[in-house]
């Protein structure tokens, strides 16, 4: 871990502190509220606020898991443009299987346990979760995995601009197709069930509206 850390408040020192397992910084990203807007937070401004949206949330979990030993790693999730939000997840292995840790306005996508054998497995276990307001199933790409490392001189993990700086660099990133065009004609809108259940604690103000066609 680089010498990025400010001096830490004793709160936040005892945030980090329990923060002692995968499974442990989820919970903590699940306490957090998820923002009405897209200003994005590094992970102190997330710790202080007690808020983060799904870039806040993938880079406060990265940040997180590199102290435990973890690589900092980020992909990023994309719909069929104009129809959905991005979607951020911190990716981590446990012997030969991925997962990933995610902050999400939607309950279905977030945690993934360390099961999947490639990449490409992970990402596809977020399609059926991944719909818009309307229930439009929209997940079709992903980008190669970001080392975070790569991005320190950034000051990604205490600076705001920072963040906005690994935003605009997951913008240049080539997008990898998880759908054929015959796929994409024949998918069913997600059925009432799992829309609730994807819902149940939706903050309203934070969705994506579908820019119409």
């Amino acid at each position: 871990m680089p010498d990025q850390e400010p001096h830490t408040a004793p709160e936040q020192a005892e945030t980090l502190a329990a923060l002692t397992s995968p499974a442990r910084i989820q919970a903590y990203l699940d306490t957090l509220q998820y923002p009405s807007g897209p200003e994005n937070r590094c992970p102190w401004r997330v710790m202080a606020e007690d808020q983060a949206h799904c870039l806040d949330g993938a880079l406060f979990a990265a940040f997180a898991l590199r102290r435990l030993g973890h690589p900092p790693i980020i992909v990023d999730l994309l719909p069929e443009p104009g129809a959905d939000d991005d979607h951020v997840l911190a990716i981590y292995r446990h012997g030969r299987g991925f997962g990933a840790l995610a902050k999400s306005n939607f309950t279905g996508l977030r945690l993934r346990e360390p099961v999947y054998r490639s990449l490409r497995e992970l990402v596809m276990s977020y399609f059926d979760f991944y719909f818009n307001v309307d229930g439009v199933k929209t997940l079709r790409f992903y980008t190669p995995q970001v080392r975070l490392e790569q991005l320190d001189p950034l000051g990604w993990m205490t600076s705001d601009a920072g963040v906005d700086a690994v935003e605009v660099h997951l913008s240049t990133l080539c997008k990898i197709p998880l759908l054929a065009p015959e796929m994409i004609a024949a998918l069913t809108a997600a059925d009432p069930l799992t829309y609730r259940a994807g819902t149940l604690v939706v903050n309203p103000a934070g969705l994506y509206k579908p820019q119409a066609t």
